[in-house]
């Protein structure tokens, strides 16, 4: 494992700390949280704080293919 995947965040949903990009739901603490934002989402209670446009894309086209760039390698 390298020292990202042990790096201590907070839950986004429940705030607990932990070594939580270590588990398959990374960066949530448990499948439970991940569902619940989930669910905010879906229920628009999250947003994106403005429309995107296509600058918001620049540099995506420079990673490999499969790769995630929101978690770490």
């Amino acid at each position: 494992m390298d020292s990202s995947a042990s790096l201590v965040v907070r839950c986004p949903q429940c705030g607990q700390r932990g070594a939580w990009f270590a588990s398959k739901w990374g960066p949530f603490c448990s499948e439970r949280c991940r569902l619940v934002d989930l669910g905010r989402w879906f229920n628009e209670e999250h947003r994106l704080s403005r429309p995107l446009n296509a600058a918001d894309f620049n540099g995506l086209d420079e990673f490999p293919p499969g790769t995630d760039p929101d978690r770490p390698s």
